[in-house]
């Protein structure tokens, strides 16, 4: 089959697009089209249909049930995967400085999982450490629905810092029918009924031979999901009236900053709400990580955020799961990425008091207020209104006094919801469908993790 053309090359495109048409683009989200988790419409007693499957290996059971190669199992509160001897040597020709080098390494491989939803889409992601001269690869490989089997796909090549690797995505993976779009496998016509009814994870961890310095590993897993393609979704009843205190910080402020990094401003979307979570839950970088930041720059821990979820592959900050991996370097902190049903979900967490990152695409006129359109754009949801409007931090504002928004609740539900859209053109062009990003502390409150345990989250 032909090679996926680059999602970066896609929403640059489409950004371009947009521009041209008069509007406003924040920064691209890297996963294009992802399908919508709709809700039962207010009033409907009937139980919604299932479309989203989360499974994430964390405990150390899950661990254990594994197999793995030159791995053992971290026993204690937090049980993790890290080197045991290694299974291999192997040589890395790092695709974006050239250079080549030579690695230890051990793998582990997850028990087969059979989604509950038959998927067109599987997104992973990860939370793991990795000290210098460590660095970890996660794979997926699966199962159609007629027996036939995928490939082993590279979900993401990543590291905490970038003096070993550039952490990146890999382009141009495929088989008859699928394909990873950065951080997203796809199927490629959802309409042929082709789906993934089951799927294995890998993880290989690498190390500098002859150290004994190892990654570790805490939790790995993917979202697996199979939403119907619509404009519309239905609108859900406000039920929570609370806002959370979170910190705010504008992405615009940055313009131009660190054109290595995407160039600073409308790119960093992400890893700005990223950062706004972080602190929410009492976590930044030290002095010394920020010792590398110009001196006087506003924020500078935004900067480091955009630093360390950079994609070198996608040339961007938006891969979602870097963005997870990123807040669960520090302390004590879980990170996932997945789909919700609707904004009675988001108010679910807001109640147990986790905010929510989300992410979108509109035309300026279809969200009011927010002064913009956008290919793709991500914002943090910290509370809802007596009214069940939303209360969101918007990065995409002039100054961090600014980001605070109210969004008008079914204006709102239906951009971050719905499958296909409108451009500026009257093309039809893909919706962010409901992913979101959730992160929360290792320990969390008992309402926190009855809540996150429904969601599938734990």
């Amino acid at each position: 089959m032909t090679s996926p053309t680059s999602r970066r090359t896609v929403l640059a495109a489409a950004l371009a697009a947009a521009a041209g048409a008069g509007t406003v683009a924040s920064a691209p989200s890297a996963s294009a089209a992802p399908p919508a988790v709709p809700s039962s419409p207010a009033g409907s007693s009937a139980a919604p249909e299932v479309l989203v499957d989360n499974r994430f290996w964390h405990t150390y059971t899950d661990w254990r049930c594994g197999t793995g190669d030159g791995t053992r199992v971290l026993p204690g509160a937090r049980p993790g995967l890290v080197f045991a001897a290694p299974a291999g040597r192997t040589g890395y020709t790092d695709p974006h400085t050239g250079t080549t080098a030579v690695w230890d390494y051990a793998t582990w491989t997850s028990a087969v999982h059979r989604s509950a939803v038959p998927a067109t889409e599987v997104i992973a992601s990860w939370n793991a450490r990795t000290p210098a001269g460590t660095w970890i690869q996660v794979e997926l490989s699966g199962t159609y629905a007629d027996g036939t089997a995928t490939p082993w796909f590279v979900m993401g090549r990543w590291a905490a810092g970038d003096g070993d690797i550039r952490r990146t995505s890999v382009d141009g993976q495929g088989d008859p029918h699928s394909s990873v779009w950065t951080d997203t496998f796809s199927v490629d016509d959802p309409a042929s009924g082709v789906r993934l009814v089951s799927y294995r994870l890998r993880l290989t961890l690498y190390r500098t031979p002859g150290s004994r310095r190892t990654p570790t590993v805490w939790r790995v897993g993917a979202m697996a999901s199979d939403v119907p393609d619509r404009f519309t979704v239905p609108a859900s009843t406000p039920v929570l009236a609370r806002e959370l205190s979170v910190p705010r910080y504008s992405q615009n402020i940055h313009v131009g900053q660190y054109p290595e990094y995407d160039n600073g401003g409308e790119a960093w979307c992400s890893p700005t709400s990223s950062q706004m979570i972080i602190e929410h839950w009492g976590r930044r970088p030290t002095a010394e990580d920020l010792a590398w930041v110009k001196p006087g720059l506003p924020d500078p821990q935004v900067c480091h955020a955009a630093r360390h979820t950079y994609d070198y592959q996608y040339e961007g900050c938006g891969n979602w799961p870097f963005n997870a991996a990123y807040a669960a370097t520090y302390r004590d902190m879980n990170a996932v990425v997945t789909r919700l049903g609707s904004l009675t979900d988001v108010e679910r967490l807001i109640g147990a008091g986790i905010p929510v990152i989300t992410s979108q695409s509109f035309l300026a006129e279809e969200l009011t207020g927010a002064g913009y359109g956008t290919a793709g754009h991500l914002m943090t949801v910290i509370g809802f209104t007596s009214e069940g409007d939303v209360i969101a931090n918007d990065p995409a504002s002039p100054d961090n006094d600014a980001v605070r928004r109210v969004y008008r609740r079914r204006e709102w539900e239906n951009i971050w919801l719905r499958t296909k859209r409108y451009d500026a053109n009257g093309r039809v062009k893909g919706g962010t469908g409901g992913v979101c990003y959730v992160y929360w502390p290792v320990r969390p409150a008992p309402g926190q993790h009855y809540v996150l345990r429904s969601l599938g989250l734990l």
